[in-house]
């Protein structure tokens, strides 16, 4: 069995980690949708529980059933090889927007191959429509109110709403 892990804050999910994760499922036997728990993070607009619960919602909304049955949705702390490694997983899924999320893309890859010899960094592109999304800019345009629905999932947008955060 082919298992990959999406390690990731996600806060919040946007459409281009979905193009990602359903890439991925396409190519592996089951992807953990990871939710790294970082304390060292600026306040994140979204609890963990609130993460998880949106992403398993967009996941089962956005992917057909049988796809989204072999898309695991968990969160972590500590480092991601150790999050792959207790769930025998051999690859590590990343998402590339443009040429300059490469470089600290690698590095990354480099070290977790050191650290880890036994999982393996996979990238996908992000599909052309979605390679300027970011959660950080989600966020900014969040906070002024603007338009989301073009860029995050209904799950996120339902969330923001019910905080009172006009759309």
């Amino acid at each position: 069995m082919k298992i990959a892990v999406y390690p990731g804050s996600f806060d919040p999910i946007t459409f281009g980690h979905l193009d990602v994760v359903a890439r991925a499922a396409a190519v592996f036997d089951l992807v953990y949708f990871a939710v790294l728990i970082n304390p060292h993070k600026a306040a994140p607009i979204f609890a963990t529980d609130e993460r998880l619960a949106s992403i398993r919602e967009a996941v089962d909304e956005s992917c057909p059933p049988d796809m989204a049955a072999r898309i695991a949705v968990e969160a972590f702390d500590g480092l991601t090889v150790d999050f792959c490694r207790s769930r025998n997983a051999t690859f590590l899924v990343r998402g590339l927007r443009a040429f300059s999320d490469f470089e600290s893309e690698l590095q990354m890859a480099h070290t977790n191959r050191k650290l880890a010899p036994e999982v393996d960094t996979v990238f996908f592109m992000t599909a052309l429509e979605h390679s300027y999304l970011s959660s950080t800019l989600v966020k900014e345009i969040s906070a002024f109110a603007g338009d989301l629905s073009q860029m995050v999932p209904g799950a996120v947008i339902r969330r923001l709403a019910s905080r009172g955060r006009s759309l």
